[in-house]
């Protein structure tokens, strides 16, 4: 397999080249690209990790060098949130850098999965599917938006609050990838919990981004859980292109009774999204949940395709 992360020379980029490195199947390639200039010395300080893993970086305006044969495409370029701005003021800077580096990859690597990280991804992956069908090489069961860092949010939070091992603890996470358009499913988990403790855990969980920007007081927001969280989708593509049936949760065009894009469970295969789950039986307070999102989604959705 080859992996190419574009956005490797960010705070994301870098902590998700470094779990690449260590932990992508021996023979795979690395190929590292970013806009600033220090990416090649990204690559070959990692190059330095005693891996099978070979690495390579590129830097400058164009990336279609680090693009040339890459089975997975991972972009997180942009700019990162900071305290008092929510995932939309993202929007006019980001927007632009994700249509520029997928035109590139449609013309480089047009078979390759994508996974999107840059915010707003409710609407950056939108952007995303209206260049892919303008360049003619659109396919729905290769466009992720990267929404697997609210899962393992839950699973952390949930487990602290019953003092479990987070590994034993699993959840689907619906909706997309802000505010109110997350909506983990904890009715599901087996966990005892009242309604007051579900809905308070549920407004933690989607408001986790801004609990980390704040702490950071204005030094930047998530990165080395989304580097975490990336990682985990990526290796769970590389499993899935090697026969194992994979489940995550990820914001994808198509099998949604409620909106174009729809983050829920997917089954991955070898050209990536294999099946489309449903999420099952679910409780009043997320029914309600869903039916207050969808305004929110739907909008963010309309600005990305009104974007293109």
């Amino acid at each position: 397999m080859k992996v190419t992360v574009l956005g490797a020379a960010g705070g994301i980029g870098q902590a998700l080249s470094l779990l690449l490195k260590t932990q992508l199947p021996a023979g795979s390639d690395l190929s590292l690209y970013d806009i600033a200039p220090v990416t090649p010395g990204v690559a070959v300080d990692l190059s330095h990790i005693p891996t099978q893993v070979a690495i390579k970086g590129f830097a400058g305006e164009d990336p279609t060098a680090a693009l040339e044969g890459a089975d997975i495409v991972l972009i997180s370029a942009g700019v990162a949130r900071k305290p008092g701005m929510d995932r939309s003021d993202l929007f006019n800077i980001n927007a632009g850098i994700v249509k520029n580096l997928i035109e590139k990859v449609a013309l480089t690597c047009p078979k390759a999965c994508i996974g999107i990280i840059t915010n707003p991804v409710n609407t950056t992956v939108p952007i995303a599917a209206e260049v892919l069908k303008n360049a003619g090489v659109y396919d729905p069961a290769k466009l992720f938006g990267i929404t697997t860092l609210d899962v393992i949010r839950s699973e952390t939070f949930l487990a602290e609050a019953k003092g479990l091992n987070p590994a034993d603890v699993k959840i689907n996470v619906i909706g997309g990838h802000s505010g109110v358009t997350i909506l983990p499913l904890i009715s599901q988990t087996g966990l005892d919990f009242s309604d007051a403790e579900i809905a308070a855990m549920t407004t933690r969980i989607q408001n986790a981004g801004t609990e980390v920007v704040e702490a950071k007081a204005g030094g930047g927001s998530a990165t080395l859980s989304m580097g975490q969280a990336a990682a985990r989708f990526c290796l769970s593509l590389v499993k899935a292109s090697q026969g194992e049936d994979v489940i995550e949760c990820a914001y994808v065009d198509g099998g949604s009774e409620h909106s174009k894009f729809f983050a829920q469970p997917i089954k991955l295969g070898p050209s990536g999204v294999k099946e489309v789950l449903g999420y099952g039986e679910i409780s009043a307070f997320e029914k309600q949940a869903i039916e207050g999102m969808l305004e929110t989604l739907d909008g963010d959705i309309k600005i990305g395709v009104d974007f293109v």
